[in-house]
């Protein structure tokens, strides 16, 4: 391995009630319910097990309140950790978005440009953030955290194993679980993956 990183945990927020309901999530700063603080909270025991030399966050809000209650009061904010910024279809859910356009995958057709707010991203725009993501993590002297989103994640599963952007679609990420990105023989591996823990 030519650089100091170990391992990279993944953290998934917990959940919200636009992640509750399906509804695409980009930059809205939606807050964490009660199961998603419960979530969070179930993940501390995990955190705990090792020290991390880095931790980074999403900047949302819902990113951040998983870090704190998962135990990491020392966060660093990375704005590339944002979610895919989904343009017109922030706040839509899959079966609304293909009522006008039947058979929609993100993954496959992505998003129309939305707003000032919500201006859109490239899959090729997403992958962008996540190399830089990592390749700061690889940098990193030794256990490396992250706590983000879904998609975004799922991006950086495939970035880290050197695949396109646009095969994230392989990885499904649920709300409030955790993953490990690591090495086998010095090559890039998936440790573990979309893994639950006990919560209510």
């Amino acid at each position: 391995m030519m650089e100091g990183m170990d391992e990279m945990l993944l953290l998934r927020h917990g959940e919200t009630e636009w992640s509750r309901t399906g509804r695409h999530t980009g930059r809205t700063d939606v807050p964490l319910t009660a199961r998603g603080e419960d979530q969070a909270r179930a993940l501390a025991p995990l955190v705990k097990e090792c020290a991390f030399d880095l931790v980074l966050s999403s900047p949302a809000s819902r990113a951040r309140r998983t870090a704190e209650l998962a135990g990491f009061p020392g966060y660093e904010v990375d704005a590339d950790l944002w979610e895919w910024d989904y343009g017109g279809h922030e706040g839509l859910t899959t079966p609304g978005i293909r009522e006008t356009r039947p058979g929609w995958y993100l993954w496959r057709d992505g998003v129309p440009p939305g707003d000032a707010e919500h201006p859109g991203e490239s899959a090729a725009q997403v992958g962008a953030r996540a190399d830089r993501v990592i390749a700061r993590a690889r940098r990193a002297p030794g256990r490396v955290a992250l706590v983000a989103h879904g998609h975004l994640l799922r991006v950086i599963a495939a970035r880290w194993l050197g695949l396109p952007p646009e095969e994230g679609r392989f990885f499904k990420l649920e709300t409030g679980t955790y993953s490990r990105l690591g090495f086998e023989h010095a090559e890039p591996v998936i440790v573990t993956w979309n893994a639950p823990v006990s919560h209510p």
